[in-house]
């Protein structure tokens, strides 16, 4: 009954009509309505066999509403009633969502029941709490994955990026981290996903007991533009209303590259120029305002953020990995050469780096990190004139101990899908392995 009183409330006692004056690809122009809407606003097409199409606005020209729709135009031609829906598109969460999965628009596609609509209003496209509100980043969060949890710690509240290529094990972390991640609530959004792979992601990566405390946002690949965007938009708000309630929320995102790839098309539609490799310039004012909505809020909620980015031809510095490594607080960077050699997750641990770090460790776990990178690093730096057989034992010590630590840490990162190593045992094993054990003070 309460769902029942909050939607009649939110009905206009006023409706406005306008008609589709032209159509050209994907964009829609509607005449006779323009002074009743604003950029972001929803109309209604209705189309000739009596169905309605949902669109956005996306821009004006000559007196007329530039339209964008959320499914596809089938009916609409000139002439069509064009209706305003919503000035101000919100969403009204509610925890019974919880083990729920739903598309873009916040509507079930599991199968279930209608969704209960809460009380509490959240925007599609909310605005992040003001920087002087906000908490800093709170204690380390386990991860579950060996290679993160020592050397590249992430913290509650704390925003991480992993950039990979195609093919190299990027969605098989991204499970790990759904299914192994402690949080009190898991919101997780599939961008731009294969259809195929969804139903396999929850019953075989997030499984029962996971589903139980997430939500999932599904916009397939074979959705439309506004669908993909919409649906991080909606992972977002999500992820906040749970924030507000004061519960730590992990936030998993894949991909942040798809949400790019649709602003791009949403824009190259309306007539934006584009830029850097076809991006247009919304794409990159779109992508602070989606990724600073995660992080700490002003109470004690924090939305632990991890977003996978698809980098084009292992290319880390293209333009949509590029502008996203400076939001976030942290990158974890996959590399192909280490997936071919076999060492899942292919994680390159010297070119990973958490913005938190080393302040969020002990100096006993500090120590242990550095010298497990110094050995790293030094074999990295030898790895070639080792492998030709230049170099020759003896010649210096710090080469022979990284040549013998070397297979061992390499063994310590190599992790199955299936597996799950805490902080504490982290360190313990990596402590272990560098015939080191200090004395660990609890972080």
């Amino acid at each position: 009954m309460q769902s029942l009183i909050s939607e009649i409330e939110r009905i206009s006692s006023i409706q406005y009509y306008g008609r589709v004056v032209a159509i050209q690809g994907l964009l829609v122009e509607v005449g006779g309505i323009q002074r009743q809407l604003s950029i972001g606003s929803r109309v209604n097409l209705l189309a000739r066999d009596g169905g309605k199409v949902k669109c956005e606005v996306v821009g004006f020209r000559n007196d007329r509403s530039l339209l964008m729709p959320f499914a596809a135009l089938d009916g609409i031609g000139i002439g069509c009633k064009a209706e305003v829906a919503e000035q101000d598109p919100v969403i009204y969460p509610d925890e019974s969502w919880l083990g729920r999965v739903v598309n873009a628009m916040g509507e079930p596609i599991d199968g279930g029941p209608p969704l209960k609509q809460g009380k509490i209003r959240i925007p599609f496209r909310n605005t992040p709490p003001p920087a002087h509100a906000r908490q800093r980043v709170g204690s380390k969060i386990d991860l579950g994955v060996r290679a993160l949890n020592s050397f590249v710690s992430c913290c509650r509240g704390q925003r991480m990026g992993i950039f990979s290529g195609s093919g190299v094990g990027k969605s098989v972390l991204f499970s790990m981290l759904a299914r192994n991640t402690e949080a009190d609530v898991n919101v997780i959004g599939l961008i731009g996903e294969r259809g195929r792979e969804v139903q396999e992601f929850i019953e075989d990566d997030l499984g029962e007991e996971g589903l139980k405390r997430s939500v999932v946002v599904v916009a397939t690949s074979d959705e439309s533009a506004l669908m993909r965007r919409q649906a991080a938009y909606l992972t977002l708000s999500l992820a906040e209303y749970f924030r507000d309630q004061e519960q730590d929320v992990l936030c998993l995102m894949d991909s942040v590259t798809r949400f790019a790839m649709a602003q791009r098309d949403i824009g190259l539609s309306g007539g934006e120029p584009p830029a850097t490799k076809g991006y247009t310039p919304t794409v990159f004012s779109e992508l602070p305002k989606l990724l600073e909505r995660a992080g700490p809020g002003a109470g004690k909620g924090t939305i632990t953020g991890l977003f996978t980015v698809l980098v084009e031809g292992d290319d880390h510095n293209e333009p949509v990995a590029d502008a996203v490594r400076g939001i976030l607080d942290g990158h974890i960077v996959m590399e192909r050469q280490i997936a071919e050699r076999g060492r899942y997750p292919a994680v390159n641990v010297l070119k990973s780096i958490s913005r938190t770090m080393p302040g969020c460790n002990t100096d006993g776990e500090n120590q242990i990190i550095t010298k497990a990178k110094q050995y790293l690093s030094t074999y990295e730096d030898m790895a070639e004139m080792i492998r030709l057989g230049a170099y020759r034992k003896g010649t210096d010590p710090l080469v022979d101990e990284a040549i013998h630590y070397q297979p061992l840490l390499e063994t310590f990162m190599t992790q199955q899908k299936t597996d799950r190593t805490s902080l504490a045992d982290c360190y313990g094993q990596l402590a272990e392995i560098l015939d080191t054990v200090p004395q660990l003070e609890t972080a």
